[in-house]
This record gives structure tokens, C-alpha cells and sequence, in this order.
């Protein structure tokens, strides 16, 4: 039994960043507008994400877990900052709290949490 909770831990961090991965390449055409940085962040950010499912279905180790958890926990931080800023600036752009970006936010905050039970829980 303990092995399937374990499966299914790595599925649904796979599941996570998956996930945030593709909505971060949705932002990828309407950020053009916006500016090269923001274009360049949601297709590397995007593209990372999608290939971090593969260490965590394939369970490649520790130090990939760690990784993946510090990466999205950095990435967390800084669509936090950006989202707050737009707050603070209504007519900036991105655009701040939107459907999508309160989406991202908990696929990569869902993905840091269950990679830290991972890595915690580790035998």
C-alpha cells in the first residue's frame, strides 16, 4: 500500500507541473504584446515544467526532486511578485490576477507541496 501512495504522490506532482507547464505556454502568444521578457519567461518556465514530468514519473532521484521543488518554488516567488506588482500598477502589463494566472499559481504551489512529502517521506 505504501508503494501506491508513493506512485501516486509522483503522478500527481507530475500531474502539477504538467499542467502549469502548458498554461504557462498558453500565456506564451498574448504576453508578445507585453514584451520579449514576459514571452521569454512563459515559454522557458512552460517548457521546463512540461520536461519536469519526466523525472518525476521516471522517479529519477533525490537531487531531481530537489531541484524541481526549488525551481518551482523560485518560479512560485516570482509570479507572485509579478502579479502583485500589477496590482499595485492596474495598467501595466501583464495583466495581474487573472483566472490563468490563480491557476499556475496553485498547480506550482500544489507541485511544491507534494514534492516536499515526497522528499521529506523519502525512505
Amino acid at each position: 500500500m505504501a508503494n501506491t501512495n508513493r506512485t501516486l504522490l509522483y503522478l500527481g506532482a507530475a500531474a502539477c507541473t504538467g499542467i502549469a507547464g502548458i498554461l504557462h505556454l498558453m500565456l506564451v502568444p498574448s504576453s508578445i504584446i507585453a514584451g520579449i521578457q514576459y514571452t521569454t519567461f512563459f515559454l522557458i518556465s512552460g517548457l521546463l515544467q512540461l520536461f519536469w514530468v519526466l523525472p518525476m514519473v521516471k522517479r529519477w532521484g533525490r537531487i531531481w526532486n530537489i531541484i524541481g521543488f526549488a525551481g518551482t518554488a523560485v518560479l512560485v516567488g516570482l509570479t507572485g511578485y509579478v502579479i502583485i506588482e500589477s496590482v499595485k500598477n492596474p495598467q501595466s502589463t501583464p495583466p495581474g490576477i487573472t483566472e490563468l494566472a490563480v491557476a499556475i499559481e496553485i498547480f506550482q504551489i500544489s507541485y511544491v507541496i507534494i514534492t516536499a512529502i515526497i522528499i521529506v517521506t523519502k525512505r
